[in-house]
């Protein structure tokens, strides 16, 4: 991934654990999604790391320490885990993301949305890069009324939405709802079994076949559009 540096418009993602651990490059930054489960040295060069709760599948404060000790990056996390990660994390690069908070990383930028799932304080992640490509990261989020407005606001590009186990109540139906009410143009299936995911795309393709499904493998790079 160190080595392709997406054009302008482009992204390119590497889902990287059986979870939500996906690791996003725009032209100019390299964002890095809930890192558990990985070896922190995968990443030679990373701005950002978003976390978006503190359940053992999404935090792992040991790789984020090593993570940020090697390439001092900012680290934006959801309340729960950032108080979990001060004294790991330089406190000038420790924010904490509450819903509706937005960030800027030089051109690019991070919001926190909602997110439904039995943790204490999570967040989901819209990300837009610097030129204008929008990735919403749901965790392992259900949907909720709220994500709506998302699709209302501007439609993302890319959404990466939970299909399965582990996460609670999780499934390919609950996945084709995220899209249903955000409207992507590309839905990614991830935090489940390859199987659920074909699932997911069978629905997908009857109740929005407009939007293009691309069921990922762990460990491959991919790029959009």
């Amino acid at each position: 991934m160190e080595s392709l540096i997406p054009k302008k418009g482009e992204v390119a993602f590497l889902w990287f654990n059986p979870y939500s651990g996906v690791a996003i490059k725009t032209p100019s930054k390299t964002l890095v999604v809930d890192p558990v489960d990985v070896d922190s040295k995968t990443f030679k060069t990373v701005d950002t790391i978003l976390i978006t709760h503190d359940h053992h599948d999404h935090l792992d404060e040991s790789i984020v320490r090593d993570i940020h000790k090697r390439t001092k990056c900012l680290v934006i996390a959801d309340i729960t885990s950032a108080r979990r990660l001060r004294g790991v994390v330089a406190s000038d690069k420790l924010w904490e993301a509450r819903v509706g908070l937005e960030f800027k990383i030089d051109n690019v930028l991070v919001r926190a949305e909602g997110f439904r799932h039995p943790a204490a304080t999570p967040v989901s992640f819209l990300i837009t890069t610097e030129d204008g490509v929008k990735i919403y990261h749901t965790g392992d989020s259900l949907p909720f009324p709220e994500m709506k407005r998302i699709g209302e606001r501007a439609p993302p590009d890319i959404v990466f939405c939970t299909v399965g186990a582990p996460a609670p109540g999780a499934s390919p139906r609950t996945g084709v709802d995220i899209v249903k009410m955000v409207q992507p143009k590309v839905a990614v299936p991830y935090h489940a079994p390859a199987t659920e995911a074909i699932r997911f795309s069978e629905i997908l393709s009857r109740e929005a076949p407009r939007v293009r499904c691309m069921i990922i493998e762990q460990g491959k790079l991919y790029t959009y559009p």
